[in-house]
Formats: structure tokens, sequence, C-alpha cells
């Protein structure tokens, strides 16, 4: 019966009325459909999912609030998500089907103590000699925010006590060999991990993936091992938990057809959209736990003070309603930026385009794009291209925290030989582009001190009248800038979901002066590049200076016209 198995419960109140957000809403809907699927190589084993609910109302404890020294009682949404994570097993072997959880839900609904008891569980219940469990983040203090609500755990309760003996760095189970030990990138050693389970905290601020390839990594020696992922949303656009969550939103996108990734549950409570933030009845959707677990009223007072104060939102609705979000002081908000929707340059064939550069030596990226409209299209196509010098690839990717080491071999960035970049490579791919699809670029918007002897290059091979000076004031640049902000935010500025030039554009601060004229310019933080932002901008200038005549060419009737 459906009231046996949380997974089909929850599923049932979500179509009985309970208030969900669309990926919840997708993942449950695939669950009750693989219990139900008598061909699928997965089975709902109750018996397994039971027994890790049992263990944690039994023997786990509250450690402070209100309920401090009760029994936990997991709500129906972590009764669900325990079940799936345990009860779902391989047909043949009987081993679990999840490997990886992704849990991310807004702050103050109990994630904390959600990873607790289950590396408690995993620890000592889940039959695993020997076990290794770590509490896992960026900083060893901030691993230990788990660890340690688990050693209060063990403290409150006489049974567990009995078994897990808490140390000063780790805690010691003598029946099974076990251990549970907080993990940072800043602890002693990171080499010879054995992981039965990972408790990796608030991803949203790791800059890199080194501390994750490492455990997962460890898991490789385990027949069921279980990586826990808890985070909210953040601010930080260049490390892991972007890549995570695309690949995220590819999985549950696959559940219509052939899942890609039968091994990934991913659990993510957000807001559908950045403006249901002022409705109260969409809170529950980035909030389970709201009226329980998390106070309904706190959560009114932060919005009622964020409806009056603007500066709170970002803040708001990153942290309590879990919608991606730039810096504090980005000049657009990450919804704003982001657009999935991709197209197929051959497909479409462009007959004229308009560029944009900006050009670097060592420091900073060199980037280009071409942007191009289509009869019959309101939208703005763009192609990006970036490039590095090659000996500072691997310090980049380093230092900055970055993962530029990727994007090359996705294609979108290309290194060149040495330690400084010559604009000849730019020129060689406005090439590449006008011959691989035949278009006539028209002009190309640069920085107007940039190099005369690469411009004069390159209006050897587009032509004099094509380079266009751009000049980096707030004059000429505040009332584009603006506009282009319009039309990235009404998704009109199509850009292949390209990753770099998205994060420049989440790295883009301005300045502003008296009467409200901007100027891109950088932020706080010195590796954060807006290059690419940059050179769309000059392209994006050039294209409103020339509209009429480039719609001319293209045969589009102007807007308003």
């Amino acid at each position: 019966m459906p009231g046996n198995n949380p997974v089909l419960e929850y599923w049932q109140a979500m179509n009985h009325g309970l208030t969900v957000c669309r990926k919840i809403y997708a993942v449950y809907k695939k669950l009750a459909a693989d219990i139900a699927d008598q061909e699928s190589p997965w089975r709902y084993d109750d018996r397994k999912a039971e027994h890790a609910i049992l263990f944690i109302e039994t023997f786990c404890k509250q450690s402070k609030g209100r309920f401090g020294g009760q029994n936990v009682k997991l709500e129906l949404w972590q009764r669900a998500m325990v079940a799936a994570m345990f009860g779902f097993v391989d047909k043949e072997t009987g081993l679990r089907r999840f490997r990886e959880v992704i849990l991310m839900v807004a702050r103050k609904n109990g994630k904390s103590t959600l990873g607790s008891v289950i590396g408690i569980y995993l620890m000592i219940a889940d039959q695993e000699p020997g076990a290794e469990i770590y509490a896992v983040a960026t900083k060893r203090d901030q691993a230990k925010i788990i660890w340690m609500e688990a050693v209060r755990m063990v403290k409150k309760s006489p049974q567990l006590l009995r078994l897990i003996k808490p140390r000063v760095a780790e805690m010691r189970s003598e029946f099974n060999d076990s251990m549970f030990a907080p993990l940072g990138n800043d602890s002693d050693t990171l080499d010879g991990l054995n992981v039965h389970g990972a408790l990796m905290d608030e991803l949203h601020a790791w800059k890199d993936t080194n501390l994750y390839d490492v455990i997962v990594d460890g898991i490789s020696a385990r027949t069921q091992p279980m990586i826990l992922v808890t985070t909210t949303a953040g601010t930080v656009r260049d490390g892991i938990f972007d890549l995570k969550y695309e690949e995220i939103e590819r999985v549950i996108d696959s559940y219509t057809g052939e899942c890609i990734n039968d091994r990934l549950l991913p659990l993510i409570y957000e807001l559908d959209e950045r403006a249901e933030w002022t409705k109260p009845d969409c809170w529950i959707k980035a909030n389970p736990g709201l009226g329980t677990i998390k106070s309904y009223d706190v959560l009114a007072d932060k919005v009622k003070a964020a409806q009056i104060d603007s500066l709170k939102v970002k803040n708001l609705v990153c942290k309590d309603f879990n919608i991606r979000e730039t810096g504090s002081t980005a000049y657009m908000t990450y919804e704003e930026i982001l657009n999935t929707a991709v197209y197929d340059v051959h497909a479409l064939m462009p007959r004229y385009a308009i560029g944009g550069a900006d050009l670097s030596e060592t420091t900073d990226l060199t980037a280009a794009v071409v942007l191009f409209r289509m009869p019959g299209d309101w939208h703005l196509y763009v192609r990006a291209m970036f490039w590095m010098p090659e000996d500072l690839l691997e310090i980049r990717v380093r230092e900055d925290k970055v993962p530029y080491d990727i994007w090359k071999q996705q294609g979108l960035l290309r290194t060149v030989p040495g330690n400084k970049l010559h604009p000849k490579y730019v020129k060689e791919w406005f090439l590449e582009v006008s011959e691989e699809t035949d278009t006539y670029i028209t002009w190309i918007g640069y920085d107007a001190w940039a190099a005369a002897y690469w411009v004069d290059d390159m209006a050897e091979s587009f032509g004099p009248s094509c380079m266009e000076p751009v000049r980096q004031g707030k004059q000429t640049l505040s009332i584009p800038l603006k506009e282009m902000k319009a039309d990235l935010a009404a998704k009109r500025i199509v850009y292949q979901n390209n990753p770099i030039l998205k994060w420049c554009l989440t790295n883009m601060n301005v300045d502003m002066d008296k009467n409200g004229n901007i100027q891109p310019c950088k932020g706080k933080n010195p590796r954060a590049r807006i290059d690419g932002a940059a050179a769309l901008l000059n392209a994006y200038v050039t294209y409103k200076k020339h509209e009429e005549d480039y719609l001319s060419d293209v045969d589009i009737v102007k807007e308003g016209a």
C-alpha cells in the first residue's frame, strides 16, 4: 500500500495538492514509475528502506533547540528521501541503486541533521565492515558542522554511545572497525581514502573539483558506497556547483527517454521562477520544512524586509529560496543572465554578422564574439571564443580555481604557445567563422585603445571600414549596456549557454556616476574575469550604432519602425 511506502506516499501527496517545484515532481514521478515498472532493472525493497528510517527515528536524537534530546522524527519529504536512498536496489545483486544523492534545499530546513543521521547509519548499521565515513567541506572547520552534530547525537543516545566512541578528531566503532571523521581540503592528508560514505556540505562554496574528485576516487573499492551532497544555492559561478547543477538538469531531462544516470538521485528544492519569492504559497517549493523545521514567521519577516530594502533581495532569494545568484555587487542577476537555449549555426547559415573583441596579452582572457540575426527572427545569436597563453593555463587553473582546462577540452577556449597572446589568433578565428558559414562580418567593435598594428592587420582582411573603435566610457557604454541587460533578461540574446561567457557576465560590476550613467568594471575579486562580457558589449554597441544598415542587409524591418 502507498501508505507503507514513503516514496509513493510523497508522490501521491504531490498529486493531491502538495506544492513542490518542477524538479522534485519530475524526480518522484520517475521513482514512482520505476516502482511500477516490472521491466526495470531496479526494485524497491521496503525492508531496506524501513530499516534506515527505523534506525534514524529509534536511535538518533535531536541535539539542540526545542526538540533537543528527543528522537529524530522525519517528515514525509525526509522519509521519502531516505527510503529512495536505501530502498532502491539492483534486482540481480540486491545492491543499492543510488551512489550519489544531491539535496539542494534552502537554509534552516534540517540539512545538517539529515547528513548527521545518514552518516551514523552508514557507519554502524549498513553492514559494511571497516566503513570509512567522512563529513567533507572545503575547510575542515566547515566539515566539522555535520560531524559535530553527529557527535552530539551519539552522546545523547545511550544505545549509540555503547557502539560509537567519540574522540577529538573522529568517532570510532570497534565492533565493525568503522570510523567517522571530518575532512577538508586543508586536512593533513587526502591520500589512501577508502570511502563508504561521504557527506559533502555546502557545495556552492567549492571553487574547484579537486576534493570532490578525491572522494569519488575513494569509493571505487566499496560495493555500495553513498555520497550525499547537501547544499543551498550560492554566488560562486565558476565552481563545481554549476557543473553538478547542469548535470542534474541533464539527468532530469533524460527521464522522458532513457535515463543517462540511474545512480544519481537529484533532490532540488527551489523556486521555479525568481519572482515567486514574493508569493507565500510558493515558498514551500524551496522550503519543504516550512512551518515545522523552519519558521514561517521568520521567513515572512525576511521577505517583508527585502521588499523594503532591495539590497537584501539577492541574499534572500539565494539562501532562502535556492535561486542561483551572482555576487552582491554584480550588475545582473543570474536569472537575467541564464539562457540555456542553443542553436545550430550550420542550419541558420547567417549571411551577415557583427563582431566584438576584448584583447589582452597575459593576465586576462582574450575574448571575441560574433553576433548575428536572421530574417523573421527577433533573437540576437552569439558565437564566442576565448584564448589564454599555454604557459599560464595550469597556473590559472590552480591559482584562480577556475576550470579553464575543462573549457579547453570542450573547445570553448584555445591556448596559444608561450606566455603571451598575439592578437593574430583572434583574426584567424574571425576568418574561420566567416569562411565556415560564408558569413560577411560587416563591422567589428573593439576597444579604441587597442594596438594599431592589430587594427591595421584586421582591416587588411575585413576591409578598412570594418573596424569600429568603441570608446570605453559611460558616454558610449551606458545606454547600450542597459539595453543589453534588458535583452539578456528577455532571453533575446542566445549565446549557446556558453559557460565562459556566462561566467564573465556574472562577474561584471558597473561604475555609476551621480546621473545614473554606467560602464562595466571588475569586482573586488581579481580572478573574476569580465573579458567575454566586454567583447559582447563591444559587439552590441556596434550593432546598435549600425542597426538600421545591418537590418537592411539582413532584410529585417527595424523594431518599432
